[in-house]
């Protein structure tokens, strides 16, 4: 256990946070004469899981602890907190189903097709597009949190989050191209090798046939070669 695996850890137990924080309308913190209403404190939840979710990233690569389970439980961890607050956004009747159905099946085919290609020995990392779809789903999220009391604020947190949805998309193409463009190679070079070590038995094959009958062929003049005279 290091830091930056605490802090991915940490973002798992955000969820149910937030999840309780957005549904419970009657939630609210005082602080200082200050009162905090459940969208403000669902937003602070999930900001700060974003916050560790780039600052685990970083010390990880920093400090060179990069290990096996941080690897695995990173992607999960950042799954569990989108869909949560898509989900929550949804209960409350703020954010259409079939969008946080769209943007939830894309993170998990992605997530899916990237083990697959991790099993095979082939490592997809985040492109350009998907880490803009990961800023936008953060900036897009916040923005509905915020209008679950201002419905005013609503339009613009739907156009937000198509912006989501076309950079979600636009990202899970590039991964997919470049997961078949990979798997497709593999399978050439699969396939050569198959047919290169069937080549070579062939050969070996005729070798071996024509040895033997090179063998025979002097066993057979030898047998009907004359006795020499004395």
């Amino acid at each position: 256990m290091n830091l930056p695996n605490a802090l991915t850890i940490l973002r798992i137990f955000f969820v149910p946070l937030l999840v309780a924080a957005l549904v419970q309308e009657n939630v609210t913190v005082q602080m200082r004469g200050l009162v905090i209403t459940n969208e403000w404190l669902a937003l602070a939840i999930f900001l700060s899981a974003a916050f560790t979710d780039l600052l685990d990233g970083y010390l990880a690569r920093r400090w060179r602890q990069v290990t096996t389970i941080g690897t695995l439980l990173d992607p999960i961890a950042d799954k569990l907190l989108v869909s949560a607050a898509l989900i929550s956004l949804v209960q409350v009747r703020v954010l259409p189903g079939w969008m946080a159905i769209l943007i939830i099946a894309r993170e998990f085919a992605v997530t899916g097709l990237r083990g697959i290609a991790a099993a095979e020995g082939y490592t997809i990392r985040a492109s350009d597009l998907g880490k803009t779809k990961m800023f936008s789903q953060v900036v897009a999220i916040s923005w509905m949190l915020i209008s679950v009391r201002h419905p005013a604020l609503q339009p613009a947190g739907k156009a937000l989050m198509w912006g989501v949805i076309f950079f979600g998309l636009a990202s899970a193409i590039s991964y997919f191209r470049k997961f078949w463009r990979k798997v497709d190679e593999r399978v050439k070079m699969r396939r050569r090798r198959e047919l290169l070590q069937l080549e070579r038995k062939r050969q070996k094959a005729l070798r071996r046939q024509r040895m033997s009958s090179t063998g025979k062929e002097g066993l057979g003049a030898a047998a009907v070669q004359p006795p020499e005279v004395s």
